[in-house]
């Protein structure tokens, strides 16, 4: 194998992965995919052999990371791209300060760097398949990858959708104000609960696995059995989705306001400067009509469980749950392009910096944001 198609060290001071501990103890659900956490946490669960995210062991023990790519990244790729999925095979598992391997899907001989990362030269036909529609996706939110996953035949067991400790860790507050009526609701005749009851009872629904702590919500509801798995994991879906919301829209009305006072140095023609005014404006419509078309989606549980709690009536907040997944794919895709916006201008323009760019940077960051804005997943 030729230097060029070596395998990319991480090294402690590569600016994305500059610590794997800090990666795995802080990431966010939606960016970084940690299967050597899930290895550890599920490895002995039968689902998690007979249904695997990747069939060769390797890779089903790597992180996978939504990476935006940076000017020394972009020699790897025929196309010009904001963003690549990110594969990182740990040196050793056991002490993941000493680094890892990495590559990019898409990049050139990214199938042949996969073999080598992976010691496997057999087809590995699904394991590419399955990369390829990962790298399709805005984020990795375990909602959005499951459908999308689903929709392309792709069966893959619970486990590898849960969601990270570190956003269960900042959702919990959260839903225990969304479901405290409910919860009042299901144990109205008992008298038992309490703070502490309430935040076990958030933790079990928040968890991978449905168990006999729900049994008051699933006798709410009047589901049985697989229906009830399913709609506790379309119900964690919208209470991820209300959570990202609730939690980026401060931080995008500040990006709105900030791209319009953005300014831009260096020489120009007429016609990018026309560019940045026009894309300007249409980004700060565009992020407000982005927020409010989730809002929307939204809605719809809202609405239905509304009806559950003020007229004690399961019928629509059932039937909403069995359908929900149909909205994840939209509903994902969505919250996935307005966090990429938040979380990248923040990293670009930090509070207290000066709001100042050259205009070759400029229409790079306007032209990814706009683009985002306007792609639809392929069906």
């Amino acid at each position: 194998m030729s230097a060029g198609r070596k395998l990319k060290p991480v090294q402690k001071a590569d600016r994305l992965t500059r610590s794997l501990r800090a990666l795995e103890r802080t990431a966010s659900t939606s960016r970084v995919l940690n299967l050597l956490a899930i290895q550890a946490a599920s490895g002995q669960r039968p689902d998690y052999a007979e249904a695997p995210m990747f069939r060769n062991r390797v890779l089903n023990s790597a992180m996978v990371v939504r990476h935006r790519l940076r000017a020394d990244d972009l020699f790897l790729f025929e196309d010009a791209r904001p963003n690549a999925t990110k594969i990182i095979i740990p040196f050793e598992r056991s002490d993941l300060a000493l680094g890892g391997q990495s590559f990019f899907v898409g990049q050139r001989g990214w199938v042949d760097l996969m073999r080598e990362a992976c010691s496997d030269s057999s087809d590995m036909a699904r394991d590419l398949a399955t990369l390829r529609m990962i790298d399709q996706l805005p984020s990795l939110d375990p909602f959005l990858l499951r459908e999308h996953l689903r929709r392309h035949g792709v069966v893959v067991a619970p486990c590898y959708f849960a969601l990270s400790s570190s956003d269960l860790e900042q959702m919990q507050g959260f839903v225990i104000t969304e479901m405290s009526r409910l919860i009042a609701l299901a144990y109205r005749d008992s008298g038992q609960m309490n703070g502490a009851h309430t935040a076990r009872l958030v933790e079990a629904l928040l968890s991978t696995d449905v168990d006999e702590r729900l049994e008051p919500l699933r006798q709410t509801l009047v589901m049985e059995g697989d229906s009830f798995k399913e709609g506790v994991f379309s119900w964690k879906g919208f209470l991820y989705y209300k959570w990202m919301l609730d939690r980026l829209w401060s931080q995008l009305s500040g990006v709105a306001d900030e791209i319009g006072r953005l300014t831009v140095t260096g020489n120009r023609d007429t016609e990018t400067a026309r560019y940045i005014d026009d894309v300007r404006r249409r980004l700060q419509v565009s992020i407000v009509a982005e927020r409010n078309s989730v809002l929307r989606a939204i809605k719809v549980y809202d609405d239905a469980f509304e009806d559950l709690i003020e007229n004690g009536k399961p019928q629509a907040f059932r039937a909403f749950l069995w359908r929900a997944p149909e909205m994840f794919l939209s509903l994902g895709e969505k919250v996935g392009v307005i966090a990429h916006i938040a979380s990248f201008w923040r990293y670009r323009f930090p509070l207290g910096t000066a709001l100042m760019v050259h205009v070759d940077e400029a229409v790079d960051i306007l032209q990814d944001f706009d683009a985002s804005l306007s792609v639809t997943l392929p069906g």
